[in-house]
């Protein structure tokens, strides 16, 4: 059932039994009818023998229809608690969620969440699954699980798993009555609930401080300020993933970036209802990122008993490479061009730097995206000055405090890009977003402060990178950058094929690449890389990329590894040199590098192309004395480091080193 507010608040009596239900069920109307593809899983007997049931105490009962139209009320049915999990990560791996319709009920004052949701998966495995896993928060308890308009049988286990913050995940292992074939979708409606306070409980167990991990671990929901991140942070929707854990390599943030990409395209929905206390109504909500307009009732002066109430609805739309978020504060909204601030109160005054910095900002990247922002960019003025930013799409949560224009700037830089290329219309794979964003980002730090700071943010996420590549494609097909999951690729490696193509083709031909809409390119190739190429050609017809788009996007083929390896002066005529350098790469990625050469007083520099694997050798003449050769300036990206520099000031009878 949809309530309408308006009617139900002039009564107090109504208000609290409206109340009362919000913690009976999210919904009270049948499930939609399922569509031809999906498949009907009817219910079970649990299995045999389980070790406990699952005190939850939140669901009061459920109303449904009966075949002629009655309605009927009854209670859900116990909730079994496993020893060990029953689902194996083959078949976590196999569930993609397609569709969420989700109504969330808070009570702020409590830290408590109901959930009432359909959501549809799809078996995008090889083989049928007998059980579907689903995972939420382990402060979070699994209340009923339905199907084709029946309860389900299911078992819910604890999951050690750093997805979440309080490092385990309450896992539902729901049995079907036929399994679901590849390629098939069923659709549940689910209930849980819970609390979610501040947990850091993962970061507590490696030993981190505890204020450092309270700092990080900021998720939560509170009258004054409730924001659920998503998985990584707290699984505050059904998920399905492997059970990773910080500390092992990169594999949770594989595990983070692998849900990120299953998501990417799932229809999103959510109906949200706010209890409050009095006087503290919330001013801002945002579903993914994306303002969603409140209507707020408080109903104080009818019975100081009944909370106040604030609801918003988003509309469906798909999500992109992000994980599903809510935030709900109070704050003040400061708006400015292109920008809005939401601010705490000791942070009035502070914001208004923040909008000035944006302004400053602004036409940089209008020189470079175009004058029109996709969106308007949100900041979230976060409770704690100390606490890690955040942030998804449009939106940035972070402490609005008084600091430097310049830091202020650097973050506005990347933040301002984001709300530039995000449109609900435009799905971009997340290098054709966070990549710009941080290219972006480090042309501001160049315009400012220089190139040498531009090369230092570069070179800050150089060997995260060398590291993740595979040392050669045919020892694994590592990460094509449309498929990337790992922020070593879709942020650090695409900033740097920015630069490389800023080179290759001029700030011009890039530019007008990034002005255009990629969506409405055509062709018979329509990834995004490819359509990217196409713009990018259109600008820069003379030059032929296909090599570099082939080594460096359409495919994964590892960094390109240089070497200088000899050098020949030789005097000509008239004080000039003739300068003879040989160059091989060990990599399999073909690279265009700037070789220079450098006398006492003046410096030769020329563009050459080392292919994958091979050898060139590439003459310069220089005036003066040759001193010092360099190889690559640190714009592309190596295995080792991105500059080479032979010195050639040694005695005339020895060789020069290399």
């Amino acid at each position: 059932m949809t309530f309408s507010l308006s009617r139900l608040l002039p009564a107090a009596a109504l208000l609290a039994a409206l109340s009362a239900s919000f913690w009976a069920a999210a919904q009270t109307n049948p499930a939609p009818p399922q569509s031809s593809n999906q498949t009907a899983p009817t219910a079970q007997p649990a299995p045999a023998a389980q070790p406990a049931i699952m005190p939850t105490g939140k669901v009061i009962f459920s109303r449904s229809y009966d075949d002629n139209g009655k309605t009927t009320t009854t209670a859900p049915p116990a909730i079994q608690m496993a020893a060990a999990p029953s689902v194996a990560d083959a078949d976590r791996q196999a569930i993609t969620f397609t569709d969420f319709d989700m109504d969330v009920r808070l009570r702020t004052g409590d830290h408590q969440i109901a959930v009432r949701a359909l959501i549809t998966v799809r078996n995008t495995g090889k083989i049928a699954l007998p059980k579907i896993p689903l995972q939420i928060s382990s402060t979070l308890n699994w209340d009923r699980i339905r199907a084709a308009g029946r309860d389900m049988s299911f078992v819910v286990a604890t999951l050690n798993s750093d997805a979440d913050h309080t490092g385990q995940l309450h896992e539902a292992a729901v049995s079907l009555n036929e399994p679901l074939a590849p390629g098939a979708t069923v659709q549940f409606d689910v209930t849980y609930s819970g609390t979610i306070p501040v947990s850091s409980q993962r970061l507590l167990m490696l030993g981190t401080p505890s204020e450092a991990a309270l700092h990080s671990d900021w998720d939560q929901i509170s009258p004054e300020f409730t924001g659920l991140r998503g998985f990584g942070n707290v699984v505050w929707y059904p998920a399905s993933s492997v059970p990773v854990v910080l500390g092992d390599g990169a594999r949770l943030f594989d595990e983070i970036g692998t849900h990120k990409l299953h998501l990417s395209g799932a229809t999103f929905r959510l109906r949200l209802t706010v209890e409050f206390p009095h006087g503290q109504p919330p001013t801002i909500t945002l579903i993914n990122g994306q303002p969603c307009p409140l209507t707020v009732t408080d109903a104080a002066a009818l019975n100081a008993d009944v909370p106040g109430v604030a609801t918003c609805a988003s509309a469906p739309l798909p999500l992109s490479f992000d994980a599903p978020s809510l935030f709900v504060a109070v704050r003040k909204a400061h708006s400015g061009a292109n920008i809005t601030g939401f601010t705490t109160p000791e942070n009035e005054v502070a914001v208004q730097s923040w909008l000035a910095s944006a302004a400053a900002v602004t036409p940089f990247i209008d020189r470079w995206l175009g004058p029109h922002p996709s969106a308007q960019l949100t900041l979230l003025d976060l409770s704690d000055p100390d606490d890690a930013p955040f942030e998804t799409g449009a939106m940035m949560a972070i402490s609005l405090r008084e600091s430097t224009p310049q830091q202020q700037q650097n973050v506005l830089a990347h933040a301002l890009t984001h709300a530039f290329l995000t449109a609900p219309s435009i799905h971009a794979p997340p290098w054709l977003n966070e990549g710009v964003a941080f290219f972006i980002g480090t042309l501001w730090a160049e315009k400012q402060q220089g190139r040498p700071q531009a090369l230092a943010m570069l070179e800050g996420g150089r060997s995260a990178l060398a590291f993740a590549e595979p040392a050669s494609p045919g020892e694994s097909a590592g990460q094509p950058l449309d498929a990337a999951i790992s922020p070593s690729y879709y942020r650090a490696k695409a900033a740097y094929i920015f630069w490389m193509l800023r080179d290759l083709a001029g700030d011009e031909a890039l530019s007008a690449a990034l002005r255009a809409d990629p969506s409405s390119a055509t062709g018979a190739d329509t990834s995004a890389s490819a359509r990217f190429s196409n713009l990018l050609r259109k600008g820069d017809g003379h030059r032929d990329l296909s090599w570099f788009f082939s080594d460096w996007i359409d495919a994964d083929k590892g960094l390109p590894d240089l070497t200088i390896d000899k050098v020949f002066p030789n005097a000509v005529q008239s004080g000039n040199w003739l300068v003879s350098v040989t160059v091989s790469n060990a990599g399999y990625a073909a690279a265009e590098v700037p070789v220079s050469v450098r006398s006492a007083t003046n410096t030769t520099s020329e563009r050459i192309l080392i292919p994958a694997r091979g050898t060139i050798t590439h003459r310069l003449l220089v005036q003066g004395k040759p001193t010092e050769v360099q190889l690559n300036d640190g714009i592309v990206p190596e295995t080792q480091a991105s500059v080479h520099i032979t010195h050639l000031d040694q005695p005339a009878d020895q060789p020069p080193p290399q």
